[in-house]
């Protein structure tokens, strides 16, 4: 039913997109990000950031602050908004804002498994996952010996259950595992997602549809990159590429041989939205790939809020105030570290 969407959107979601635009009107600018740099101590980031949104939730924080205090009282702002939404949203809406807090469900399980297999403690751990990935059962992860008993016993009751199926196997978990694992996993969610999505048809599926495809082939890309030099084989890196994205299916055949940065270059500049992300880079340089990806996802995320009446915009939003987090704590490490002179590295503006 694309084209219709504005005879019967605003009933139930009318008021939702509203405030989660009224939300990115918050969002920090350039001006913001510019007077954060200038900062000498993180009292002084605090005190720039008392004039913006997050001012109520640094108020009360004594002194000396600490990086990880600025990141939790950032992150939490960000969690009020979502359980806000989620709890005035009706289906579709409140199924699509679940599937975005399932990629930080997965980063914690592995998290978790990861901290457990290094002998970490477990509460240290649970402190250091994200509160939108937090589900009930998710201390007991700690107990698993292979992947068989982490679905057995934990997660055969979460929303990640059904994309455990592809990654069920009687092999002890390992560093390689738990990597293969994790991207098994958001192979399955991106997937599911991306269905989900194309069920809604009209202007969401369109936008969204751009959005995951975009994810899908970043993450093929990083794929490519990490496991270039180990032992995992070309079969099983092909595995883990989604089925969908602008570079599906060839580009994945071409991907799955690569043996250096270069010939991953290669692949990806015969498609040409990708070209400018790689012509940013000089030959053999990987380290600025991250940053060149994150400036093309914002500029993507913020044209999704030119159309209106689609769920696309909850997406753009939640991904844009975490790359503001992220932002934050790059300068916040930069400035408590008295790196000042790398602060400009890894800030992605935002508008």
């Amino acid at each position: 039913m694309y084209g219709f969407e504005a005879m019967t959107f605003n009933i139930h979601g009318g008021y939702l997109e509203a405030i989660v635009r009224g939300h990115r009107s918050g969002l920090l600018t350039a001006a913001d990000y510019n007077n954060l740099c200038q900062c000498e101590t993180l009292d002084d980031i605090k005190m720039h950031l008392s004039a913006t949104e997050y001012g109520p939730y640094l108020q009360n924080e004594p002194s000396p602050l600490h990086t990880t205090t600025i990141v939790e009282k950032c992150t939490l702002k960000l969690v009020d908004e979502y359980k806000h939404m989620l709890c005035q949203a009706t289906e579709p809406l409140s199924t699509f804002l679940e599937y975005i807090t399932y990629g930080h469900m997965i980063d914690n399980v592995v998290l978790i498994v990861t901290g457990t297999l290094h002998e970490r403690d477990v509460q240290e751990l649970l402190e250091k996952c994200h509160p939108l990935g937090m589900f009930d059962s998710i201390a007991t992860l700690a107990v698993a010996q292979n992947m068989r008993e982490l679905y057995r016993l934990v997660l055969v009751d979460t929303p990640l259950a059904p994309y455990f199926s592809e990654c069920i196997t009687s092999e002890d978990l390992d560093d390689m595992n738990i990597e293969i694992m994790r991207n098994t996993l958001y192979k399955a969610y991106l997937e599911d997602f991306y269905r989900f999505c194309q069920k809604l048809g009209g202007a969401t599926a369109e936008i969204m549809s751009d959005l995951l495809a975009f994810e899908a082939d970043r993450r093929a890309v990083n794929i490519t990159i990490n496991s270039i030099g180990t032992e995992l084989t070309r079969e099983d890196r092909r595995k883990l590429y989604s089925s969908f994205g602008l570079l599906y299916p060839y580009g994945h055949e071409e991907l799955a041989i690569c043996e250096d940065i270069d010939q991953v270059r290669g692949v990806m500049e015969k498609y040409p939205p990708y070209q400018p992300i790689f012509s940013k880079l000089s030959y053999g340089e990987s380290q600025m790939l991250d940053k060149a990806f994150y400036e093309e996802e914002v500029k993507r995320l913020c044209l999704s809020f030119e159309q209106q009446f689609h769920y696309g915009v909850f997406f753009a939003y939640m991904r844009l105030r975490e790359q503001e987090i992220r932002n934050l704590m790059w300068i916040s490490e930069c400035v408590a570290q008295n790196q000042k002179s790398r602060v400009h590295d890894s800030v992605v503006f935002i508008f």
